[in-house]
């Protein structure tokens, strides 16, 4: 048996780095400190795999190989006059810069998660600007958390005993030393464990958070409550935060996909920005798959643009609304779709997942998925962080490397390797032909 110390989570956004892994005959036997959802990954990672490169023939998908598939995929995005690749946020940021490589080739759109997730919050980054830090110094500092939108218990279930709330630090001795305050619509389990709950009216959050930068600034409410909240309870919470050492709030889907979407980020932020006045305050995303941010920071290190970039005029643009995925197949317009690492068929609107299902569709997947299932054409990969290394970004912007504590299956190789034979052959065909 192999142990293998301080392997990073593949899983969500706190990309825990203190996993100890236990590997006997090339198979993960054990975890130690994962919470239960990097324990079932690590210890389940292999169950339902895809076992070989498949393309559709006559109706049903048979089995290929590896450079039959890659040339099936490459010719189909040759053929496309506006394909789309999808995904990426469970690929590593090698793979990204490769995706990105690929999509400016083939002059498409590269999209990813954050299209559906916290895209808004990175338009009210664009509007506004962010007050921020690294989860370490959360750790240390805060002695106010604030849940906006987001289940930090369930979805991220590390994060209070690693980062915030219940986390020792150099200056704060967990709960003891600190408060969480929770504003959502529902009584989820991060709110039964708050020190104050907030329960605000559904898409009432850009009202809810006015009326709380209007107390803090000591004018007064012209009404006697907002979003439910009475306005003695809003001046309360006002007085809260402007009176607390380090605060730092952290937002999620509750917030981002409610009515108002980026214009609730931009009060969110705007609020940060008014209590830096009179306390030390943060704000940060509570992103959800394990390199979503990476993929973000990738696509903005290479084009400028954070994602749904749009390569089809020759160079790089980007429209929210416009060259963002669901938007671009609701309208019909792309004609191939190659999707990585992701389950669009599953999750996306039925109009949608009806075009995507409509034209030739693509997909490198380590496990079945609808997708797949759909696919015309299906190439099997690895799992990142478990059998293949690489970079990813963690939910504060802070950079982490992967490991591999296992072999692929034969034949099997990363997203960043398939991606770049694909683009080898995209480049072939276009000088033979």
């Amino acid at each position: 048996m192999e142990t293998y110390q301080d392997v990073i989570c593949p899983v969500c956004g706190c990309l825990c780095d203190d996993i100890e892994v236990n590997v006997e005959n090339n198979k993960v036997v054990k975890s130690k400190h994962a919470c239960a959802m990097g324990t079932s990954k690590f210890l389940n990672y292999p169950n339902d795999r895809l076992p070989s490169p498949m393309i559709r023939t006559n109706g049903t998908q048979q089995p290929a190989s590896l450079e039959d598939a890659v040339t099936k995929v490459a010719t189909m995005l040759v053929n496309a006059k506006y394909p789309i690749i999808y995904g990426l946020s469970l690929s590593s940021c090698e793979a990204v810069k490769a995706g990105l490589e690929l999509a400016e080739e083939i002059g498409g759109v590269l999209d990813n998660q954050t299209t559906v997730c916290h895209g808004p919050g990175v338009q009210g980054l664009h509007d506004v600007g962010e007050s921020t830090c690294s989860l370490g110094e959360v750790k240390h500092r805060a002695d106010l958390i604030i849940c906006w939108g987001c289940n930090l218990n369930e979805a991220h279930p590390r994060h209070f005993e690693r980062y915030s709330y219940t986390a020792k630090g150099r200056f704060r001795n967990g709960k003891e030393d600190r408060e969480l305050i929770v504003v959502d619509v529902r009584n989820t389990s991060t709110a039964k464990l708050a020190d104050k709950f907030i329960q605000i009216e559904p898409g009432k959050d850009y009202e809810f958070v006015n009326a709380l930068r209007t107390a803090l600034r000591l004018e007064q409410i012209q009404r006697d409550s907002v979003a439910g909240i009475s306005v003695e309870e809003i001046e309360e919470l006002a007085e809260t935060l402007r009176t607390c050492e380090f605060g730092a709030l952290f937002y999620g889907q509750g917030v981002t996909q409610t009515d108002g979407k980026s214009r609730n980020i931009d009060a969110l932020f705007s609020l940060a920005r008014d209590l830096n006045s009179w306390t030390k305050f943060v704000i940060m995303p509570a992103r959800g798959h394990f390199n979503v941010a990476g993929v973000n920071q990738v696509c903005t290190w290479q084009t400028g643009f954070p994602y749904g970039v749009d390569f089809s005029q020759g160079y790089p643009w980007y429209n929210p609304g416009e060259t963002t995925v669901v938007d671009i197949m609701r309208r019909g317009e792309n004609d191939a779709t190659l999707v990585v690492g992701s389950d669009p068929v599953a999750h996306f609107p039925p109009a949608v997942s009806r075009h995507l299902l409509s034209v030739p569709l693509a997909a490198i997947d380590p496990a079945h998925s609808l997708t797949t299932m759909a696919a015309d054409v299906v190439i099997p990969s690895s799992f990142a962080g478990i059998e293949s290394e690489g970079i990813a970004y963690r939910m504060d912007g802070v950079a982490l490397p992967l490991k591999k504590v296992v072999e692929p299956p034969p034949n099997v190789l990363s997203d960043e390797e398939v991606l770049r034979m694909i683009l080898s052959k995209v480049r072939a065909i276009r000088r033979s032909g």
